[in-house]
């Protein structure tokens, strides 16, 4: 007997999970993070594992957005914090499948008034629970649909990932044309107050026309600042969105081809895309997925208005006698019959249908709203891509003015800054057209086909 309840010990204890620590330290975290890099070899081996190509040249020339998107969930933390929550879904699941364990319940007695043939008299119960009425199929079920919606999030936060990311980009390419532009302007600004301080000195004008143009210069010159501040700005949230430094996003080059494609567009705006989306986004299903788990919930709850059945055979050594029990154990539902929790089961299942409600609504909004912005800014676009032409003629036709000495070189520099004007009022055209597609992309979630990799933890090194 002793050696079958030490086996029984061990077996027991061999089964048991060991405590392992994994602490935090502040600091060396803090250091990796800031060795996060473009350059490393294990960004390059997870790169050409997603993208089924081969860099020859590493580190690449340049990091367009495929590139970068790819590198944004290797590194970004959001995607580790969605995955650790679906984790936790899955233990939930393992958690959900289990079945409740026996239990043993030793009563040692004494006799006192007798020793034979021994004074000791042990009892002796096992409680073996039994659940009925099908309530672990309805946990598991319930379990397995609160995973999906945790998995489905991940697919959700990739695509935030994704959309930040362009976004940024956007904001990045687009300042930096806007400070070459003006870079441009003060360029010829400078040479207008040049020649005519030249005047000046001549006396051919009188110094209170030079003003103006003086604070023309000054503005051009603010206005560039500002330029370079956007530029600085937008960078940092492109690294912000990769989850690198910023020193990491200046160390190598950065391209963004836009989103102005007209076959692109048409696509997004159909009516099919826009079905397609109001049924399959992730956060759509997502919200399909709790609202069934709110319904294996609701199952539940009402599986709990049976009672489970408590089986409790027994043994008791009384006296030389060897005495057998087996004892029934059943909860009576006499004073409630688990309403108030079916109760809260349904009304929780009417708020899952709700919210489901509530999101399709607002998807439906975002994908109006959206398609009503690309083509008011599609519109202006065209408008200023007309301005800009007409600029460049009027340009091209002061400067054959000024080789037949029809007009001088302040009239060329002047039109030189009007069209450049024009310029960076297409620059700025294109950039509320390129976010306006990224926004009718985000409300459709096309294209939709995010690699399996967003749901691969990459924590072992990131460096």
């Amino acid at each position: 007997m002793k050696l079958w309840i030490f086996i029984i010990g061990v077996l027991v204890l061999a089964g048991c999970a060991r405590f392992q620590p994994q602490p935090l330290a502040p600091a060396q975290n803090a250091q990796r993070l800031e060795e996060r890099s473009l350059t490393n070899e294990t960004l390059k081996t997870f790169l050409q594992t997603n993208l089924h190509r081969e860099f020859p040249d590493w580190p690449v020339p340049a990091w367009d957005f495929d590139l970068l998107t790819l590198a944004a969930f290797y590194y970004h933390p959001g995607l580790e914090v969605a995955r650790a929550q679906w984790a936790v879904a899955r233990g939930g699941e393992i958690t959900a499948a289990q079945r409740p364990n026996p239990s043993i319940n030793a009563t040692p007695g004494y006799d006192t008034t007798t020793s034979i043939p021994s004074p000791w008299i042990p009892l002796t119960f096992l409680d073996i629970p039994i659940e009925t009425a099908g309530k672990r199929g309805y946990r598991k079920a319930q379990a397995a649909h609160l995973a999906e919606a945790a998995r489905l999030n991940v697919a959700s936060t990739a695509w935030q990932i994704r959309s930040d990311l362009r976004s940024a980009l956007i904001e990045f390419v687009s300042a930096q044309q806007h400070e070459a532009l003006l870079q441009r302007q003060v360029a010829v600004e400078e040479q207008v107050v040049k020649l005519l301080q030249g005047q000046v000195q001549a006396g051919a004008i009188a110094g209170s026309q030079l003003v103006p143009f003086r604070i023309a210069l000054v503005r051009a010159r603010l206005d560039l600042i500002d330029a370079q501040r956007l530029v600085s700005e937008a960078q940092v949230h492109v690294a912000e969105a990769i989850g690198v430094p910023l020193k990491t996003v200046q160390e190598v080059k950065l391209t963004f081809t836009g989103l102005e494609n007209l076959e692109i567009i048409t696509q997004l705006a159909s009516a099919e895309v826009r079905r397609i989306a109001l049924q399959s986004r992730p956060d759509i299903l997502g919200a399909l997925a709790e609202y069934a788990a709110s319904q294996s919930a609701l199952q539940l709850e009402i599986a709990k208005q049976y009672p489970d059945i408590r089986l409790e055979p027994g043994y008791q050594y009384d006296q030389g006698d060897n005495k057998w029990s087996l004892g029934i154990i059943v909860d009576l539902p006499i004073l409630n019959q688990n309403q108030g929790p079916i109760a809260e089961a349904k009304a929780r299942r009417q708020e899952a249908a709700a919210r489901f409600n509530a999101l399709q609504v607002k998807v439906l909004a975002e994908i109006d709203r959206a398609t009503e912005a690309v083509q008011v800014a599609g519109k202006n676009s065209l408008a200023l891509r007309a301005l800009v032409e007409e600029q460049t003629k009027h340009l091209d036709a002061v400067d054959a003015q000024m080789r037949a000495g029809a007009v001088d070189q302040i009239e060329l520099l002047n039109a030189q800054f009007e069209s450049l004007t024009a310029e960076l009022a297409q620059v700025d055209g294109r950039l509320k057209l390129q976010q306006a597609v990224a926004s009718l992309e985000d409300a459709v979630r096309r294209p939709f086909e995010l690699p399996p990799v967003i749901f691969e933890s990459t924590q072992n090194e990131k460096r």
